[in-house]
């Protein structure tokens, strides 16, 4: 018997794209979101090392290459905001203080 070598019609290309894209959705939408407390709550546990990274990421059910991301944010967040590049909330003060409108 002689093999076919025709090309894959153009449905079945697509049908395998909207598949993968499927999938994909279906992944982001299962995927866990961390609020910023509980993510900055496992970075000060990551740093204090009183457990490898490793055994940290395993016990939170998170990669570690997601536990470096969030640590790289947190210190450039910091980096930030001791350079005093970042926006802050006025406080009460600061808002009574503020010229009345005209």
């Amino acid at each position: 018997m002689k093999e076919s070598t025709a090309k894959p019609s153009s449905g079945q290309g697509r049908s395998s794209e909207v598949a993968r894209a499927l999938i994909r959705r279906r992944k982001q939408a299962s995927r866990r979101r961390f609020p910023a407390e509980e993510k900055i709550r496992i970075l000060l546990e990551g740093i204090r090392a009183e457990l490898s990274v490793a055994e940290l990421c395993r016990r939170e059910g998170i990669h570690p290459t997601g536990y470096y991301t969030w640590l790289k944010d947190f210190m450039e967040a910091g980096k930030a905001r001791m350079r005093g590049d970042s926006l802050r909330d006025a406080t009460t003060g600061e808002v009574r203080d503020l010229p009345a409108g005209e």
